[in-house]
């Protein structure tokens, strides 16, 4: 099928890529509207406290000032921040501005000015006091007996136990793990705790609110869910989703941070209040504090093990921390069972338990590998260890265990986003293939075999398996409209949001290929939900699989369209026409060309545009598959990781435009190799970030990154568009658990706490009397 593609599968040019190389005013942030306000923002230098005091009469009284706002006099209803299809699976625990902070950087007060200095100033003029209720910084100090309750707030609704601090609960159970354990030959079990990390895009939260004439309110902001903000700002404000527009220009990168609604409630109140356009853009500090992060997460993993090596058992239990809201409190710790524990279906007895607590700490969020990425880190340090116990190269562990095309897994059913799951028949899998194309590029048998040496550098080799998703089944929902024009070219309009990974390129390419035109024909408008069809937005892995699907349909019906009018044209059926090559052609030889048939639709007998739009509900998620290989080297006098190697081979189904698909792995893993080795948020005693800035928190560049080398497997996936599935999340994943097997590889500690930095290496290695 993929060798009759002519547009799908070729490398494309990003339909962006020079507007973005050049420089151009692309981004909402080079927005600059007359009359513009500035907003800045005051935030609780206390990490809990309820506000007693908050004077802002000097700030309103200052020359430039021309809106304030705070608990008293904006909307008092909650709601959540996130960008989920409704109803959300998700505590509605959010004011817009609370009576209670709950970590430091939570809303307190905002300001909009004629410049941005005003609007400092103002915020130094406003006089706050607080009660101090007691920080509760981790997730021991929110479970223990007596712990302050974070969300005492009686009109709050979905927390699963706010007396206790627990946001969310979720549970999934097959068979009975305790006879599974019982009748294993090999049980290990391991406990890792990840860290708080960032987003870190380049480009920070930023809107741009305006107001016409008519009272309609416009948002040109980088968000990745356009007709979710539209949604719940216009409940927030209380006006009609019709007079609300949502438009994403450019984005500067995303991540899942920019799920949220976390700045345009503000600018379009601001704007509903003044009449004037306003510009609301997160510091970076208020980026790292106030928009959201990884959930850190306590990870249990117990596998059991017959001798062959085949999982009989797997038992995973996740206490996850929300920090101080909920917004994926669920559906994150949900992932991190349902993106990890189908991948070894052989096993009878599964079961997951999920907890997610509240925090008086930073807010986490949508983070790329949405859960997964915690989960799957133990569970493939606990294969290894299977692996070594009964004398198994992992490569071949893996290989027993996996789940195949044709195959299910009981924890499809029991775990969904949040709520019930989707029973799932997986439809390709070639992870197989990924296994043996990876050991072979990476060279995994001679490395291993390899002597590991005996100085103070210890070289060491790693892997691991990974699947994520493809979608939400049965709740996203995406909706294209492909439109021909006058000389024969195509108006594609998506919902869907490119968030720089080439979304609109891909899409472009898809509707091309089934039109028979080059990419050069196609016009792409996105993400205005003015002119758009609606689009769920662009999380879960969702882009490729369910609006490609939503743009094929479309770009289908318009096909057949054209090649109705061609033969009426060319006085034949349309069974006996062909159209290819910008043409639509009889067997004979006869022909007509699109731009011939699209005049005639718009000025000929019986005009009529030739437009079409469908929309896609997926029933399933194909997941992509991936083998990850790392090669390490462990300095034993100082504890430094080094990177040497990494190799990523991936079944992705079609990739659309292989080097886009390529690009998205790659930096995939250069974000989680940073997650490994060097990315945290640190904290005071008192819950204070440390190192909010890009100077302080240490992403590595790409000289401290090692050789990325990715391999697409061939694979068709049939429920996809064009046989594609998803790719831009799985990389992330391989990273952490393939470094620490690596590591263990090499000098033989187990490390469960990343960051791996030198400090907390040297200490393990002390610890277990290596290099001493």
């Amino acid at each position: 099928m993929k060798d009759k593609f002519k547009v799908v599968g070729i490398n494309e040019r990003k339909i962006d890529g020079r507007t973005l190389v050049t420089g151009s005013p692309v981004f909402a942030g080079d927005l600059d509207l007359p009359g513009m306000l500035h907003v800045a923002l005051l935030t609780s230098p206390v990490a809990h406290a309820r506000i007693t005091r908050l004077d802002t009469s000097a700030a309103e009284a200052l020359d430039g000032v021309a809106c304030v706002l705070t608990h008293r006099n904006t909307p008092e209803m909650r709601y959540t921040t996130a960008g989920q299809g409704h109803p959300e699976p998700s505590p509605y625990d959010t004011r817009m501005f609370d009576t209670k902070v709950r970590f430091i950087g939570d809303r307190v007060a905002a300001v909009a000015a004629d410049s941005p200095a005003i609007a400092l100033r103002a915020l130094g003029l406003i006089d706050a006091e607080y009660e101090d209720l007691g920080p509760v910084l981790s997730i021991d100090a929110a479970l223990a007996p007596g712990a302050p309750v974070i969300h005492d707030e009686p009109d709050a609704l979905d927390i699963w136990d706010a007396e206790h601090n627990i946001a969310s609960v979720v549970s999934a159970i097959a068979g009975d793990v305790t006879a599974g354990f019982d009748e294993s030959d090999v049980v290990v079990e391991t406990t890792t705790e990840t860290q708080y990390a960032q987003h870190a895009p380049l480009e920070p939260h930023v809107v741009v609110s305006s107001i016409n004439p008519e009272g309609r309110i416009t948002l040109v902001s980088s968000t990745q869910v356009p007709f979710h903000v539209r949604r719940i700002v216009a409940r927030l404000l209380d006006v009609p989703i019709h007079r609300i527009r949502v438009i994403k220009p450019r984005l500067g990168g995303g991540f899942g941070v920019k799920q949220e609604v976390l700045i345009e409630d503000v600018a379009a109140l601001m704007t509903l209040r003044t009449g004037r356009p306003v510009r609301f853009e997160f510091t970076r500090s208020q980026e790292f504090i106030s928009s959201r992060t990884r959930h850190p997460m306590r990870v249990r993993v117990k596998l059991g093990a017959r001798s062959d090596g085949i999982v009989h058992a797997i038992d995973m239990e996740a206490i996850s921390n929300t920090g101080a809201y909920g917004a994926h409190a669920l559906t994150v710790m949900s992932n991190t069972g349902s993106k990890t524990l189908p991948l070894y279906n052989k096993a009878p007895h599964v079961r997951f338990d999920g907890k997610a607590v509240y925090t008086t700490m930073p807010v986490a969020g949508a983070y790329r590998g949405y859960g997964g990425t915690q989960g799957c880190y133990p569970l493939e340090m606990a294969m290894d260890e299977i692996a070594e116990r009964l004398h198994i190269d992992p490569v071949e562990l893996r290989s027993r265990n996996h789940i195949r095309a044709g195959q299910t897994s009981p924890i499809f059913e029991e775990l969904g986003e949040g709520r019930k799951g989707t029973p799932q028949i997986i439809t390709s899998c070639e992870l197989d293939a990924c296994l043996q194309v990876g050991a072979e590029r990476f060279d995994w048998v001679r490395k291993r075999a390899e002597p590991r040496g005996d100085g103070s550098i210890r070289h060491g080799v790693g892997m691991s398996v990974h699947m994520q998703g493809s979608g939400i089944p049965l709740v996203d929902m995406a909706a294209a409209t492909v439109a021909m024009n006058d000389d024969g070219s195509f108006n594609l309009l998506v919902g869907a949001t490119d968030l720089g990974t080439g979304s609109d390129t891909i899409l472009a390419q898809i509707a091309a290929e089934v039109l028979g035109v080059p990419l050069t024909r196609i016009v792409v408008v996105s993400s205005d939900t003015d002119l758009t069809p609606f689009d769920t937005g662009a999380y879960a892995s969702s882009t490729t699989y369910v609006s490609g699907w939503a743009v094929q349909r479309a770009a289908e019906e318009v096909r057949d369209r054209i090649v109705a009018v061609a033969a009426t044209m060319l006085e034949t059926e349309p069974e006996q026409l062909v159209l290819a090559d910008s043409r639509v052609s009889t067997s004979d030889g006869r022909s007509v060309d699109l731009a011939a048939i699209g005049h005639r639709s718009y000025y000929g007998p019986d005009p009529a545009q030739i437009a079409a739009t469908a929309s896609f509900v997926p029933e399933s998620s194909a997941p992509p598959f991936m083998a990850a290989f790392t090669e390490v080297a462990v300095d034993v006098e100082t504890g430094r990781i080094e990177v040497l190697d990494f190799v990523a081979a991936v079944d992705c189904g079609t990739a659309v435009n292989p080097r886009l698909a390529e690009g998205q792995v790659e930096g995939a893993i250069a974000n989680g190799i940073g997650y490994a080795l060097t990315e945290q948020m640190e904290f005071t005693r008192l819950g204070r970030v440390k190192n909010p800035d890009l100077a302080r928190y240490k992403i590595p560049g790409t000289m401290d990154l090692p050789p990325i080398r990715v391999f697409l497997v061939e694979s068709y996936e049939p429920t996809g568009p064009m046989g594609a599935k998803s790719v831009a999340e799985i990389g992330i994943n391989g990273p952490l658990p393939a470094i620490a097997n690596a590591v263990y590889h090499a000098v033989g500690i187990r490390l469960t706490h990343p960051p791996f930095t030198s400090e907390k290496v040297w200490r393990a290695l002390r610890a277990a009397g290596v290099g001493a």
